[in-house]
C-alpha cells in the first residue's frame, strides 16, 4: 500500500492505495467522483479523461500513485462556482451534444483542454482533437457544434455529415 495526496477539484484529498490502482478507480471508488467513466480500460474510448496538472489525461492509463501531489480536475469540478453549468457544459446541452451521456464527461474534459490550448479551433481541429474519444450515439456532429459554440464561433456553417 502507498499513501497518496492530491488536490481534486480544489479540495485536498488523500488515501491509501495499492500500487496498481488506476487513477480512474481512485476517483470513482475511493472519492466517489463517478462522473469519470470507465469504458474500456485500454485508453481507447476517452470516457475517463480528467486533467492532471492542467493536461488532459486518460485516467484509466495512469496509476493513482503517479498523481501523488498533483492537481486533478474531474467533470464534477467543471461547473461554475454557483453550481450552474460551465460554458462548455451548457453548449453540450444547447446543441444536443449528448445522448446516452456515457462519453459526455470525457468529451467535456477533452473540449476544455482543447479550448485552453486553442480558444478558436476550426471544425477540423476539433474533430482531430477528439480522435481519442469514442461516442457510439451521436455521430459527433452535435459534439463538434457544441465545442465550436463554446468557443464563441458560429455553428450554423458546420456541415451535417
Amino acid at each position: 500500500m502507498a499513501s497518496v495526496s492530491m488536490t481534486v477539484n480544489g479540495r485536498e484529498v488523500s488515501g491509501d492505495v495499492e500500487g496498481r490502482m488506476l487513477l480512474s478507480s481512485f476517483l470513482r471508488d475511493d472519492l466517489r467522483l463517478t462522473g469519470t467513466h470507465v469504458g474500456c480500460d485500454t485508453s481507447q474510448c476517452g470516457a475517463c479523461v480528467v486533467h492532471v496538472n492542467g493536461e488532459a489525461v486518460k485516467a484509466c492509463t495512469m496509476f493513482a500513485v503517479e498523481a501523488d501531489g498533483a492537481e486533478v480536475a474531474t467533470i464534477e469540478g467543471e461547473a461554475n462556482a454557483d453550481g450552474s453549468l460551465s460554458v462548455i457544459q451548457q453548449a453540450f446541452q444547447d446543441h444536443h451534444g449528448l445522448q446516452c451521456g456515457f462519453c459526455t464527461s470525457g468529451m467535456v474534459m477533452s473540449a476544455a483542454a482543447l479550448l485552453k490550448e486553442n480558444p478558436k479551433p476550426s471544425e477540423t481541429e476539433v474533430r482531430e482533437y477528439l480522435e481519442g474519444n469514442i461516442c457510439r450515439c451521436t455521430g459527433y456532429h452535435n459534439i463538434v457544434k457544441a465545442i465550436m459554440a463554446a468557443s464563441g464561433q458560429d455553428v450554423a456553417a458546420i456541415a451535417a455529415e
